[in-house]
């Protein structure tokens, strides 16, 4: 059975990745799961969102446009 969040207004995608998920780098794992809401940058409330299964750490705690390469 999938977990879901629903948003509340002001939620961002990289915030209920970190919120939710505990860490911003499942962010693209969400947006992959719910993809009918690709739009969204702020959501309005009561979207329902459904969350990844989290079974291990991500590979990298900065989301791609906070990285420093070099």
């Amino acid at each position: 059975m999938s977990k879901t969040y629903t948003t509340v207004q002001g939620d961002k995608w990289d915030s209920i990745a970190f919120t939710q998920l505990g860490d911003m780098a499942y962010t693209d794992k969400l947006i992959n799961l719910n993809r009918q809401y690709i739009n969204y940058y702020i959501f309005p409330a009561g979207i329902t969102l459904v969350l990844p299964d989290v079974t291990s750490a991500p590979t990298n705690t900065l989301p791609p446009w906070k990285q420093v390469s070099g």
